[in-house]
């Protein structure tokens, strides 16, 4: 039997796009290895969103080389956003490579395997799902190289997502994560202009499903529609990916949000107000062109206010062809460092606290694997809960009463009670 390998980096779409591939190739007869040396097929989705994840492809790339060297005979594809609209550089650049797939067009690299299509049986699946709905992104933010890799946003059919869905609960699905680079702006493609609101009333119907989540969204597209409908359907988890990416109006209308602080405070008092208790995460980009010190203290700032449960932080670092890369990058590497720890380590505070509370609490937990001897799972705020219990509890809905808690994650003991809506 031949063997594939996939090397996934970047963001929750490449892994969607990914595991869409592994059911792909396992249907055409191939089976998985961890070891890409051993795979007759290796195969890298790639993210270039960060210089950083781009020398990780890049050096990825690299060390495959003496692998075709001593194996010609395996195939060596490439996919991802490092791959645009024009890949004969990347072909001169990387003659070993066999195929060169744009992000979600595999037929390229499908062209490589050899096995007829749909001969395998559907495997059990993992407890959790990301499922694309909307593919692409047209707000153009000036740092952002996605849309000139993934293009303009097209959504996909309603009826083909509920399809899939079902499909994923059928095979031990338990939750799905609706996916698009900008997730709110679902439907407006579409010729009866459905919209997100109306995808998660469809979704949070289908028997067998447990929780839904949806990210990432923009803040500027968020409507009161879509939050009433996370706070009135009960599998839609109080859960909010909101990128702020900047505390300061001047750097904002730099980046292209398309919003001001103050619109984005107004967003989630009324995300606060309308879902009690709803959990908030966040992304920050630090050491954007022109950031003086007084504009990152008031990210900063504003951060401390705001008390998200998570931020992701990054420094800023120029990407080709978009907008900011024709800026001054004029923020030292040091003090972009400097900046990245200081959010980090007062998020770590907030964090903490804010887990702290939720000490003597018990919280649903829905288990997704076993982790050095303990079941770990997420509540549906999307804390990570370990707990310790001799009996099988993957793919079940428990009650945790939680006894420690760090900024990262929960300890607790299950319940006595426990959850309903178990398989």
């Amino acid at each position: 039997m031949p063997r594939y390998h996939i090397w996934t980096i970047g963001c929750q779409m490449n892994k969607a796009d990914s595991r869409r591939l592994a059911d792909e190739l396992e249907r055409r007869g191939y089976a998985p290895t961890e070891c890409a040396e051993d795979a007759d097929l290796v195969v890298l989705n790639s993210c270039v969103v960060r210089q950083s994840a781009e020398n990780r492809v890049v050096g990825r790339l690299t060390s495959l080389r003496p692998l075709k060297r001593l194996r010609p005979e395996a195939r060596i594809a490439l996919t991802g956003c490092m791959v645009g609209l024009e890949p004969d550089g990347l072909a001169r650049r990387f003659p070993y490579v066999d195929a060169f797939c744009r992000p979600g067009d595999f037929q390229p690299l499908l062209a490589l395997v050899r096995g007829a299509d749909a001969t395998q049986p559907a495997a059990p699946y993992a407890v959790t799902a990301y499922v694309p709905i909307i593919e692409g992104c047209d707000n153009y933010c000036s740092y952002c190289i996605v849309p000139y890799r993934r293009g303009r946003e097209r959504s996909r059919p309603l009826a083909e997502i509920v399809c899939e869905i079902e499909a994923l609960a059928a095979r031990g699905v338990r939750e799905v994560t609706l996916l698009g680079q900008n997730v709110d702006s679902y439907g407006h493609d579409l010729p009866d202009r459905l919209d997100l609101a109306s995808l998660l009333e469809a979704v949070n119907a289908l028997r067998g499903l447990t929780r839904v989540r949806f990210l990432t969204s923009h803040p500027k597209d968020m409507t009161p529609r879509l939050i009433d409908a996370v706070a009135r359907l009960d599998k839609v988890c109080e859960h909010f990916c909101l990128p702020l990416q900047a505390g300061d109006d001047a750097t904002l209308l730099a980046m292209r949000r398309g919003y001001t602080v103050d619109d984005y405070r107004r967003l989630v008092a009324l995300i606060r107000e309308c879902v009690p208790g709803a959990a908030l995460s966040t992304d920050v980009i630090v050491g954007f062109p022109g950031e003086a010190e007084a504009q990152f203290q008031r990210t900063l700032r504003l951060l401390a206010e705001l008390r998200f449960g998570t931020v992701h932080v990054a420094a800023y670092s120029p990407r080709p062809g978009t907008a900011a890369a024709r800026l001054c990058d004029d923020v030292p590497p040091d003090a972009k460092k400097e900046r990245l720890r200081l959010v980090e380590e007062q998020q770590e505070r907030i964090a903490a606290e804010i887990n702290a509370g939720l000490v003597g609490t018990e919280v649903e937990v829905l288990v997704e694997e076993r982790v050095k001897g303990k079941w770990s799972g997420r509540t549906r705020g999307d804390k990570i809960v370990f707990f310790g219990d001799a009996a099988d509890q993957r793919r079940r809905l428990v009650l945790v009463r939680i006894e420690r808690a760090t900024a990262w994650s929960l300890q607790g003991r299950l319940s006595a009670a426990g959850a309903g809506d178990n398989p």
